[in-house]
């Protein structure tokens, strides 16, 4: 799918995971944090970005925190809203140490408050800046958060290679898909995926989540994990990216 990188250049290899773990409720209606990190410790990927996570609140429940316990990773999270007296948005964990973190408003009218999370990652000693994503279900509603993530992501006070995933709520090449592919590289898991639908879990037959990339990254694997225990653990399936990122 890609070219040897020539001798002398400084490539490094990282898998990514995008997964919206759907607040740990399974299909079973099930609300287990401890089933979402097997699924996650299985996928064993570097740095996994999560959608629709429970954080810190007035009761015992963190989901962030407990799930980070179980893998071993380090974590961040960018709060978009409330839920319920708890925090609720997006958490990355990763392997790497998180050099800082910021988060980007994508809230538009009265829809439900969106945010584009970022992260830097200090990956053998350079910057590798991600960016997770959720964007709202409404078609103007995208419209509008996917002007705003192009322009967040394209700051050129944010330089360096740039990875941008997340559960984008759209399912075929609509507005968000047209605007970001035109700013960004889209990944096309045509070449890489016979089965390329992440939502929802059992059955899936929509393809909401997608992967953006900028600067020199050359996509080595993708793979779309299908075991028993992820069909039930969400209603997404985590999409899994091996890139080999020049610096």
């Amino acid at each position: 799918m890609s070219e040897t990188p020539r001798p002398g250049r400084d490539w490094v290899d990282v898998r990514i995971a995008t997964y919206n773990i759907h607040r740990c409720r399974g299909l079973d209606r099930r609300t287990d944090p401890a089933r979402i990190a097997k699924v996650i410790q299985g996928i064993n990927a570097d740095v996994i970005a999560m959608q629709e996570v429970i954080g810190a609140g007035s009761s015992g429940v963190d989901q962030a925190q407990e799930i980070g316990a179980i893998v071993g990773m380090g974590w961040v999270m960018a709060p978009a809203r409330e839920l319920r007296g708890h925090l609720f948005g997006n958490v990355v964990m990763s392997r790497f140490s998180m050099t800082s973190h910021a988060q980007c408003d994508l809230s538009w009218r009265a829809c439900e408050h969106r945010n584009a999370q970022r992260v830097d990652l200090d990956v053998n000693g350079r910057v590798l800046h991600l960016f997770n994503v959720h964007l709202g279900t409404a078609l103007m509603e995208r419209r509008y958060q996917a002007s705003r993530l192009a322009a967040y992501v394209h700051d050129k006070r944010i330089t360096g290679p740039k990875i941008v995933v997340g559960d984008f709520n759209e399912w075929m090449r609509g507005l968000a898909t047209t605007m970001l592919s035109a700013k960004l590289k889209a990944l096309d898991l045509y070449p890489y995926l016979k089965r390329r639908k992440t939502y929802p879990g059992l059955f899936p037959f929509l393809h909401l989540d997608h992967i953006y990339y900028e600067g020199e990254l050359e996509v080595r694997k993708v793979e779309l994990i299908r075991t028993r225990l992820s069909l039930m653990a969400s209603d997404h399936l985590p999409l899994v990216v091996e890139l080999r990122v020049k610096f």
